[in-house]
């Protein structure tokens, strides 16, 4: 992949929270490198709040984040989309829109921080967790020779460590 700037599009069912945080994530340390963006097939509407409570403790900009649908990111009118990431296990097994760009697909498992039951402190440790998981696998991504970025390096490289 030679491309000068390479839009990434974070994909999960709702759009609230996951796809959210990688987007913020990306844009931070993604510099002039990097576009993130971030997706729904069934998108909520509204961020999770925790979700931003987590991005602005660690210092993220949040102005702009919303929950919106895949379909603005397909068509024959969409920016080309050079890399794929499903961070919801829901949406890989979807059936996707044609993405303009054929791009290079891969899959980050990661819990629902939004599904989490417990404390307040345990759901935001939950949703700290999650966080951290986006940040390292989104530091790994921006550290990938571009160049040699393709669907196995993206197979091997991609995946953020999960904890139980």
């Amino acid at each position: 992949m030679n491309e000068q700037c390479i839009n990434v599009l974070f994909l999960s069912s709702g759009n609230s929270t996951r796809s959210i945080m990688a987007e913020a994530i990306l844009k931070w340390h993604g510099g002039d490198g990097f576009r993130a963006y971030s997706a729904g097939s069934h998108p909520t509407g509204r961020v999770n709040p925790l979700a931003l409570e987590q991005l602005r403790m660690r210092g993220y900009p949040t102005d702009g984040l919303a929950s919106k649908s895949w379909s603005r990111f397909a068509g024959p009118d969409a920016q080309p989309v050079h890399v794929l990431i499903g961070v919801c296990s829901k949406v890989v097994a979807e059936r996707h829109p044609a993405w303009p760009g054929n791009p290079v697909e891969a899959f980050w498992e990661l819990r629902s921080p939004g599904m989490f039951e417990g404390s307040d402190i345990d759901v935001r440790a939950a949703f700290a967790q999650v966080c951290e998981q986006l940040e390292a696998a989104v530091k790994a991504l921006v550290a990938l020779p571009l160049d040699q970025l393709d669907a196995d390096a993206a197979g091997r490289c991609l995946q953020p460590r999960v904890t139980p």
